[in-house]
């Protein structure tokens, strides 16, 4: 009858995110993980192929989640925020951080504090660059609308999404405890939300 490997791969991931979290991509090592999982590193590579696919396993989940949060924030504002405004804003990255990362906070340490010699070790900047595409659409979608959408280039855009994206990130990076990391985020909340709502042009009436 053939074994349960269910047992034995959840002993596996575990050892991974203890290693990885202990001690960092670069310094984590193949045979440590073994150790911890209590089997060989040729046991290892039954369940991933190489130490990135296993620092992979942990990290990936954790920003598809992040990915398909901001996906149907962004489909579900455009075609409301032709009637209301506001609605742009009654959703942010602060309650995605909320609701996805603060469950798997411990998974996003490890991408934003461990990942140096990944392909994950720009992760902040990286998600800059995904997400300025979709404000600069937003920006322009509500010039369209007839708002006094504020004139900003390309790199203050960048500059000031920089902020923001690393500021909401800065309370994982810090480890601080649930509570206190919810109510950091509400204080980035409340400071820059202000802005962004004026370069949309939400602080003034349509032209």
């Amino acid at each position: 009858m053939p074994r349960d490997k269910t047992a034995s791969h959840i002993r596996v991931d575990a050892a991974i995110r203890a290693e990885f979290l202990e001690k960092g991509f670069e310094k984590a090592s193949v045979r440590s993980i073994g150790q911890r999982a209590g089997m060989t590193s040729a046991g290892l590579y039954r369940h991933y192929a190489d130490k990135e696919a296993m620092f992979a396993s942990i990290v990936d989940p954790v920003i598809a989640k992040m990915d398909e949060w901001m996906q149907r924030h962004t489909d579900r504002k455009y075609p409301l925020a032709d009637k209301d405004s506001d609605i742009l804003f009654d959703e942010t990255m602060i309650d995605m951080i909320k609701k996805i990362v603060l469950p798997n906070k411990e998974d996003l340490y490890i991408l934003l504090c461990r990942a140096q010699g990944t392909r994950y070790e720009n992760f902040i900047h990286d998600q800059v660059e995904k997400y300025q595409p979709s404000l600069k659409d937003a920006i322009h979608h509500m010039r369209t609308l007839g708002y006094s959408v504020t004139d900003i280039s390309d790199d203050e855009l960048h500059f000031l999404l920089s902020a923001y994206v690393t500021a909401i990130f800065e309370p994982i990076i810090h480890d601080y405890p649930d509570d206190m990391i919810e109510h950091y985020l509400d204080t980035i909340n409340e400071f820059f939300m202000p802005g962004w709502k004026k370069i949309m042009g939400i602080d003034h009436d349509r032209r």
